[in-house]
């Protein structure tokens, strides 16, 4: 036998039954768009279908009930007991010597350390991407004998590494037994002592990790400024605009977007970088660290007290590079994101507005 298609299961509704819809009364039609409800008086599961027919007030009281995802669930449980394994293990493994810690945290001879740290990175960092800003542009020439020589500095520095170099500028004074500055050719001579007292570890080390950076940071500062789009240059040209505002005002602000996340990349590993200085007996933090563990014998509480200073430099550092990026997203964004303590602000609002509208809810309900 024959299934009855679907046009022959959509019968039209009889006349006398439209009659009869058309003469019923009004709390008919209400009754009829209501929610069905079922033995306890609860709302019953309404289909998609039917969605358009209710009102404002039966969709305030469906339950919009949130997707589920088992996997992330698990995922965070797994990655929470792991982190409350390790800080557990951290706090409760005598070992590590929180007192030893503590003790020498703020240590007098630590914070010389640490100041001496923060003052050879500033040194290094300024000398590193100084030059590395005139390398690029020096990479960026058409003369072919320019571009060759800011090539040939990159190549070298960035092919060796940064002990070998510490070592060569430290030990300059066996290859040049003095430093003369004067006129060639003749008697003059302005300036002239030993090599040895000129390079002391500090200037040795200021040289090693300057140059070292410089190498990089001129690739990066290239890269940033070969990222502006070339049609942007054209178009300041025809506007008429001199050679410094278009480099200052159109092609630096694009570049530092994409200038800024290695940039302050490299600044953190130069900030770690500075502990390799030990070899040249520069007091900085790690070879005062160093002193002290070598006479107290407590080597991992003392390893731990200098991880913690570079932790708190890097934390720092990285605080500012996002607000230094957010800065530069500017011209890239039509709204900036928030910052953390404005989405704090906000979080708070939003639970406060939403425990109010509760409070409301339940005292209109009473």
């Amino acid at each position: 036998m024959a299934l009855p298609s679907a046009l022959e299961t959509q019968r039209p509704a009889a006349p006398g039954a439209r009659a009869d819809a058309a003469c019923a009364p009004p709390s008919a039609a209400v009754d009829a768009a209501a929610p069905a409800t079922d033995a306890t008086g609860a709302a019953a599961p309404v289909g998609p279908g039917s969605i358009s027919t209710l009102s404002d007030e039966d969709l305030s009281r469906l339950r919009v009930v949130p997707a589920r995802h088992p996997g992330r669930v698990v995922l965070a449980v797994v990655v929470t007991l792991l982190v409350a394994l390790v800080a557990w293990s951290f706090a409760t493994n005598p070992r590590w010597e929180w007192g030893v810690v503590a003790q020498w945290f703020f240590a007098e001879s630590i914070i010389r350390g640490l100041l001496e740290t923060l003052h050879l990175t500033a040194l290094a960092g300024a000398v590193g991407f100084g030059l590395g800003l005139v390398l690029a542009l020096m990479r960026l020439s058409p003369s072919s004998l320019v571009s060759g020589v800011a090539w040939t500095f990159s190549w070298v520095f960035r092919s060796t590494p940064m002990l070998v170099q510490l070592l060569l500028w430290y030990n300059l004074g066996y290859l040049y037994e003095r430093f003369t500055l004067g006129i060639p050719l003749t008697d003059v001579t302005f300036f002239d002592a030993r090599t040895s007292d000129l390079m002391t570890p500090m200037l040795a080390a200021v040289l090693g990790l300057g140059l070292h950076q410089a190498a990089y940071a001129a690739e990066l500062i290239r890269g940033g400024i070969l990222s502006v789009d070339q049609g942007q240059l054209e178009a300041a040209s025809a506007l008429g605009l001199p050679a410094r505002d278009r480099s200052l005002r159109i092609v630096l602000p694009q570049a530092m977007r994409a200038i800024l996340p290695s940039a302050f990349n490299e600044v953190i590993g130069l900030v770690k970088g500075t502990s390799i200085v030990y070899v040249l007996a520069h007091a900085e933090l790690f070879f005062t660290v160093q002193l002290i563990y070598g006479r107290t014998q407590q080597v991992l509480p003392m390893l731990l007290v200098a991880t913690l200073w570079y932790v708190v430099i890097t934390s720092l550092l990285s605080i500012g590079q996002y607000y230094i990026e957010r800065h530069y997203a500017k011209g890239a964004l039509r709204t900036l994101p928030p910052t953390p303590l404005q989405r704090l602000r906000a979080g708070l609002r939003g639970r406060g507005a939403r425990s109010t509208t509760a409070s409301a809810r339940e005292g209109a309900s009473a």
